[in-house]
């Protein structure tokens, strides 16, 4: 028998002042009393007995020096060396990810896992150590190896719920590591996964070694939505298009009703009949200019109300005031302004004065993009400009000779001015020649003649971008072709700096990369859809997010009371693997192996030298009660 705290047998060296404390001798105090008549009767009825006297003196003696064995052994807590030999290193993996919350148990599959959890870590031995890992969205460690039952009792207990896929790979590897140590792996251990199945990587750990695992939840049939994208047109300026997909993973046929709502406002509804295990998915085209909340839900209750419910944001379009200035005038110009319907036209005749820089009262504040047609002055004044056919020069470029029936055989078709745009095949009778100064910096040529004179050229200035195209409209059949409506709006769109074309639906559990405005005078914080706030770094202006563990709405918001969102991210659960709550055939319950409570069997030795002391004592007190010890 080996000692875990030897000094604790200093202890023993008390019996040295209870042998003594037996040994003296009580001194009795003589008192005058007036007749000893009735203490001589009670001597002489009830003579002592001088050994039986000695016998409870040193049985008194032994009792207390028992007792005080016991003590000190407990607190030198012995242990033998096969303890050593048998102990365990379990590291118990709980599944918390979206499908655990399914309530085909009550109350979760969750709840039900951390009631085994607790089973299993009552079963501990007195030498066991125990870790636990959640095994939702990233893989993390809740408790370190301890053989603390109150602690591990603590941390499975707050093992939270979340949203994001399963990583049971992952955390068994992680356990791995976690249990291994620099002279190898230990003799005893075990990892023993407390999961529903529902995972991508599920048969994966059913062949690893040391793994034992424990199922929960039952075969439940579950309607989800799968995919929910909201995206701009490419065309239509208001135009907006919806991917869904709903799927029906049950084995049997599911009637429901799909429905969408845009700021609360129901805008599509569906009725659907899904055969067993079939998927229903489509791509909806709607309009709106305003944009907002896109939500859509399934009014079908079953156990898991995450994928009933999927988001998106669908970015917000801003009217763009638009100059027209056209000595001339042109119908074809004006028509394909007037036809986009974020556009606010004015048409004038003359260049306005540069000190007052052309504004629109439509849009307070916002640059107004202006379009010359022929007349070009001269500086060009700030502010994007689109400037067709110049007549004249300016700061930026030379006009020279006109080149005829020119054939575009240079196109960029990977910038997104020329998206949907195809040049080649369209007659255009003049085109300027130009010839670029200094001051416009490095144009970049979109469209080109065979001889090599830019068509199409555009001017990233820091003033204001500038697009140039070089044909005259009135000869050229460009303004009948749907390359030239199609020009109108990218070019309207890469003024706008191409913002609000599309923002992402996130799944559950991603890790995406923001940016931040003015990072270095305002502090950050993340809000998450279930009211957790998070800070983010101070001082910069992109960092990363993540993982987003619930659906829902995410927002960056400046910390200041009652501050606007200045950024928001939608997040669905969008996993097929966790809307899909059917457990494969083989996961196993819970067997008796893990959940075997050791009871006193699995107590170490010092506790039970307590119970014998305290056992002891109260046997003294019983004793001393009935006289039969002093």
């Amino acid at each position: 028998m080996n000692f875990a705290n030897p000094m604790g047998l200093i202890w023993a060296s008390l019996a040295i002042p209870i042998v003594i404390f037996y040994i003296l001798k009580i001194r009795l105090r003589r008192v005058p009393v007036s007749t000893i008549l009735f203490w001589r009767q009670i001597f002489e009825e009830k003579k002592p007995r001088s050994l039986w006297q000695r016998l409870r003196h040193l049985l008194s003696l032994l009792i207390q020096l028992t007792f005080l064995a016991l003590l000190v052994g407990a607190l030198t807590q012995p242990f033998f060396s096969w303890e050593i030999d048998a102990a365990r290193r379990v590291v118990l993996v709980i599944d918390n990810s979206a499908s655990m919350n399914a309530t085909d148990v009550e109350p979760s599959r969750l709840a039900r896992a951390k009631e085994l959890g607790q089973r299993i870590i009552d079963g501990l031995r007195a030498r066991d150590d125990m870790a636990i890992i959640a095994a939702g969205t990233q893989p993390q460690v809740i408790c370190g190896l301890t053989g603390h039952q109150r602690t591990l009792h603590e941390h499975l207990t707050a093992v939270p719920a979340s949203d994001g896929p399963t990583r049971l790979a992952e955390s068994v590897a992680l356990a791995g590591r976690l249990v291994n140590d620099d002279k190898g792996e230990p003799k005893h251990v075990q990892v023993i996964v407390l999961t529903d199945g529902c995972a991508k990587d599920f048969a994966e750990i059913t062949k690893m070694d040391h793994v034992q695992i424990v199922g929960v939840g039952r075969r439940t049939g579950n309607v989800g939505i799968t995919a929910f994208q909201a995206r701009r047109s490419l065309l239509d300026p208001i135009g907006y298009e919806i991917l869904t997909e709903v799927v029906n993973y049950s084995d049997e046929q599911v009637e429901c009703r799909f429905e969408i709502d845009l700021n609360g406002d129901v805008i599509e509804v569906v009725p659907l009949k899904l055969a067993a295990n079939e998927k229903w998915s489509k791509v909806l085209e709607k309009t709106s200019a305003s944009g907002g909340l896109l939500t859509a839900r399934i009014n079908r209750d079953d156990a898991l109300v995450a994928d009933n419910r999927a988001v998106a944001l669908l970015p917000h379009r801003e009217y763009q005031p638009v100059l027209l200035v056209s000595a001339t005038g042109d119908l074809f110009l004006e028509k394909v302004l007037e036809a986009h319907a974020l556009v606010q036209l004015s048409v004038v005749r003359k260049p306005p004065a540069p000190s007052s820089p052309p504004r629109n009262g439509g849009d307070k504040g916002k640059d107004t993009i202006t379009v010359y047609h022929h007349q070009v002055p001269n500086p060009l004044p700030p502010g994007p400009a689109l400037v067709i056919d110049p007549d004249n020069g300016c700061d930026l470029w030379q006009v020279g000779d006109k080149v005829q029936n020119p054939l575009v055989t240079k196109q960029d078709h990977d910038s997104p001015l020329m998206a949907h745009i195809r040049l080649d095949n369209v007659l255009m009778p003049e085109a300027r020649q130009l010839t670029f100064t200094p001051a416009a910096g490095k144009p970049h040529v979109l469209a080109a003649a065979l001889t090599g004179e830019p068509l199409l050229v555009a001017l990233d200035r820091p003033e204001g971008k500038v697009l140039i195209l070089t044909v005259n409209l009135d000869k050229g059949d460009l303004p009948l072709r749907t390359a030239f409506p199609i020009l109108v709006t990218n070019t309207l769109a890469w003024f706008a700096g191409g913002r609000g074309e599309l923002r992402e639906a996130l799944a559950a559990g991603s890790i995406t990369e923001v940016m931040l405005p003015q990072p270095s005078a305002r502090q950050y914080l993340l809000h998450g859809p279930d009211g957790q706030i998070r800070k983010l770094p101070p001082g910069v202006a992109r960092t990363t997010i993540g993982p987003l563990d619930q659906c829902g709405v995410w927002s960056i918001v400046v910390a200041a009371p009652g501050a606007d969102p200045v950024q928001e991210i939608a997040c669905n659960l969008a996993n097929r693997e966790e809307s899909d709550l059917r457990p494969p055939e083989a996961l196993p319950s819970l067997g008796e192996e893990p959940a075997r409570a050791m009871g006193f069997a699995g107590r170490p030795i010092w506790f039970y030298l307590l119970v014998a002391a305290w056992l002891l004592a109260g046997l003294e007190w019983y004793l001393y009660q009935r006289r039969w010890i002093s």
